[in-house]
């Protein structure tokens, strides 16, 4: 994760864009007072919240869990 002050990122919005979806970077962006914002690719976006919605429901965590071990059984 890549740190960059929001004066930088405005002159070179762009360049930093690309980097945050070709490179898969995540950056935050340094503000005033701390209130920083994190910068990050839709397909990071989408990764992270499906992976909170699987593993945020017991059921579907179970079922995940009782997968893996499967799988790594297969391969043992």
């Amino acid at each position: 994760m890549k740190k960059i002050i929001i004066d930088n990122l405005s002159i070179n919005f762009e360049k930093y864009m690309n980097k945050v979806i070709n490179d898969n970077e995540v950056m935050v962006v340094t503000r005033k007072d701390n209130k920083n914002v994190v910068m990050l690719s839709e397909e990071t976006y989408n990764n992270l919240m499906e992976n909170i919605y699987v593993t945020g429901n017991k059921e579907n965590y179970d079922w995940l869990m009782e997968s893996k071990k499967q799988l790594e059984k297969l391969f043992q």
